[in-house]
């Protein structure tokens, strides 16, 4: 029976990936990298320094740890300046009336991001008030598809990892979901996330009834 549920923030709550492709594009342009929408699809789930060590990778680049720290730092900025116009609007539709949903059946919800930014999203959108738990990337060592993330959601949660439900849109946190000895429902298309136990296009598409058959 499922007693939790565990929601990653980007591309399942709110889209705040166009946030990160804007920063990250911002940054590749300035060292001469060409960044395309479909390079920053590589950068969905991964922790702000190993999507640095991706782009790098892209433009065939080696910076010291100083320098791309500095770096870091820098997208980071420009995603904070970005992220502070985001509104309860552009939470995803249907997704707060499921949220009240399993709030009210007495369900256990944690969101579980690597983005270091994730609690100041939540409060942007108003929406932290559902959440018992919250788990981003300050938090961990490991980023997906290590499970460490949803197994440090889970302790906090204080429920068994069978009896947790993830909500996941990147292949990596699918597999991080599996390898904790979760449920997982992939929010996307069926052909890329085939592997979560259910999948829906939007997260809002998932149903309370839908508990019962995982």
């Amino acid at each position: 029976m499922i007693k939790a549920c565990i929601f990653d923030l980007d591309g399942v709550i709110v889209d705040t990936a166009h946030y990160h492709f804007i920063a990250w594009k911002r940054l590749a342009d300035e060292l001469g990298i060409q960044f395309t929408a479909l390079d920053n699809e590589k950068l969905k789930g991964v922790s702000r320094m190993d999507s640095l060590n991706i782009l790098l990778s892209i433009g065939g680049m080696t910076l010291n740890k100083k320098i791309k720290e500095q770096l870091a730092d820098k997208k980071n900025g420009w995603f904070v300046e970005f992220v502070e116009t985001i509104t309860p609007k552009e939470i995803f539709p249907n997704v707060k009336p499921l949220l009240k949903k399993l709030k009210s059946a007495g369900i256990r919800m944690a969101v579980a991001s690597s983005s270091k930014n994730a609690k100041r999203v939540l409060e942007l959108l108003k929406i932290n008030e559902y959440f018992d738990v919250v788990i981003d990337g300050t938090m961990i060592v490991n980023t997906k598809p290590d499970p460490e993330i949803f197994l440090l959601a889970a302790s906090q949660l204080i429920v068994d990892l069978k009896e947790c439900l993830v909500f996941e849109d990147a292949e990596s946190g699918i597999e991080a979901a599996l390898s904790a000895g979760m449920k997982c429902v992939g929010v996307g298309s069926e052909q890329r996330l085939g592997k979560a136990n259910k999948v829906v296009k939007r997260t809002g598409d998932f149903q309370y009834k839908d508990l019962q058959n995982l």
